[in-house]
């Protein structure tokens, strides 16, 4: 995909690897529109960059994804990427009285509302690209997050399918794969040690810039490519 003159929605846009990607679309020269459930924190970026777009959201909800599809055709007919980044992750043993209820909150955020997203954008005639943020946990599961790994492996082999059956409408599908980073998912404190945005960030946009439809970094550049035994190796460490 080409890099600036874009009009893109960013699910999830206002923290974390969404919010690195707002920053550097803005810089490489896009209009950005962000979605989320707290209009403060749209707000906050929205005050950072001033030309940054926001739209309160809750993407667990079926009739705020349809009212967040109806309002862009209306309001921004000529967007042309959806990138799907939004996703919470729940660090939870299967022995846990809540746990299908927090279980069932992650397959709806992390599950249903991308593909729900992608059915709705897909029809939407100037949408060129979709960008996929999935996890290198879809390729080795890390059981403290056992929910969460499995939806991130659904939705590394739905942008599979999704590559492939979305041809015919030329809109390319790229896959953003993500190790464990230093931001707050799953709560704050958990990722203190692990690699800043800011370097995933600048790797995203040097493969973007090549053309790869396969978007990786450190622990998720040697799991997308690693043998059968490495995968399992990897278990092993992962989950002692």
């Amino acid at each position: 995909m080409k890099l600036s003159n874009n009009k893109i929605l960013i699910t999830g846009g206002a923290s974390g690897i969404g919010l690195g990607l707002t920053e550097r679309f803005i810089q490489e020269g896009n209009t950005v529109i962000i979605c989320g459930r707290r209009q403060s924190v749209l707000q906050e970026v929205a005050d950072k960059f001033p030309g940054v777009i926001t739209k309160t959201c809750d993407l667990s909800s079926e009739e705020d994804r349809i009212d967040l599809f109806n309002w862009v055709s209306e309001h921004h007919p000529d967007l042309n990427v959806l990138i799907n980044n939004a996703g919470i992750q729940q660090w939870m043993p299967i022995s846990d009285d809540n746990f299908f209820e927090r279980a069932k909150s992650e397959i709806t955020t992390n599950i249903e509302a991308p593909v729900h997203l992608t059915a709705l954008f897909s029809g939407l005639k100037s949408l060129n690209a979709i960008l996929n943020v999935t996890s290198g946990l879809a390729f080795v599961p890390f059981t403290k997050v056992p929910v969460y790994s499995a939806t991130k492996a659904f939705f590394h082999s739905f942008t599979l399918s999704s590559r492939y059956l979305l041809k015919p409408k030329n809109i390319e599908v790229i896959e953003i794969i993500p190790p464990a980073l230093n931001t707050d998912l799953g709560g704050k404190g958990l990722h203190d040690t692990q690699p800043p945005v800011s370097d995933f960030i600048d790797a995203v946009f040097q493969q973007l810039a090549e053309g790869k439809s396969e978007i990786t970094f450190g622990f998720a550049d040697a799991m997308a490519k690693a043998t059968p035994e490495e995968i399992q190796g990897a278990f092993n460490r992962l989950n002692p």
